[in-house]
């Protein structure tokens, strides 16, 4: 699994193909992509109109909440299988911690051994809930994909994580620039000091914690950026301070609001409608 990828939450499905043939162009072999972000087939028509060999691209999907429970996962797997075009996904995570995820988590477990995903795993599944599917599914997750950038840097997380042996990849890897983000004196420093981008910085920091990286953008010139972090390293010094810019806060929600629960079960009702 490529360590930088290129993620495709709001890009819409006008833009979609392009952008992913711009990324795969500029070096990105690592696309990830949901049934909620309703650009999966756009996905697998660049991915067919490249000239890269399927085996040389790891493609990521989630299952939404609404596919939960065994037989509807299975079936929304075998729906994401042909609109990416292809015989098997290498990465398939269930998408939220609500719902019959016991139950969609089985059905990515009988894929799994049917070779049908190379690799199974959640996304935004907390330290408790991560634990409780760690510990009673027969198949661990492989891959934890959780909102992680320099103002909320899941520290604790992460420590669970390798504790389990879980990869943790980020979204949101520079926040989307929320809180005043990019204007972080610190972060400009560094920055400066290194001649490069605030966003590089970033995501640099992010590789030296080993995190698995999804920034998005659809500008080619900014995806060329985010790709350009190998030619430099952070020092320790840099590293701890950025990890001083912690507010252990999400710059979004909380899965632990029951309020933000009920925006979701509302969100399910809105998504039907689009179907």
């Amino acid at each position: 699994m490529p360590q930088v990828g290129y993620g495709v939450y709001q890009v819409s499905k006008e833009e979609c193909e392009r952008c992913v043939l711009d990324a795969l162009e500029v070096g990105y072999r690592h696309i990830d992509t949901a049934q909620s972000y309703f650009n999966e087939a756009e996905v697998g028509s660049a991915i067919k109109k490249s000239d890269i060999p399927r085996e040389d691209i790891f493609i990521t999907t989630k299952v939404w909440i609404d596919n939960y429970g065994y037989e509807k996962c299975k079936a929304s797997i075998y729906e994401s299988l042909k609109k990416l075009q292809t015989d098997y996904i290498d990465l398939v995570l269930l998408h939220q911690p609500f719902s019959d995820y016991y139950g969609a988590w089985r059905a990515l477990e009988d894929l799994y051994d049917e070779g049908k995903i190379r690799a199974i795993g959640i996304s935004n599944f907390y330290p408790d809930r991560m634990v409780d599917i760690a510990s009673f599914a027969r198949i661990r997750p492989m891959v934890n994909q959780i909102e992680t950038n320099p103002l909320n840097q899941q520290v604790e997380a992460h420590e669970w994580l390798k504790k389990y042996g879980i990869a943790h990849e980020a979204w949101a890897p520079l926040g989307e620039k929320r809180n005043g983000l990019f204007e972080n004196k610190t972060l400009e420093k560094i920055a400066n000091v290194h001649g490069k981008s605030v966003a590089q910085v970033i995501l640099r920091w992010e590789l030296q914690r080993d995190i698995i990286i999804i920034p998005k953008s659809t500008h080619k010139e900014r995806m060329i950026e985010n790709l350009d972090i190998f030619d430099f390293s952070l020092s320790d010094k840099e590293m701890q301070e950025i990890a001083a810019l912690d507010t252990k806060t999400s710059l979004f929600f909380s899965h632990y609001d029951p309020k933000i629960v009920e925006w979701f079960v509302n969100l399910i009702q809105e998504r039907r409608k689009q179907k």
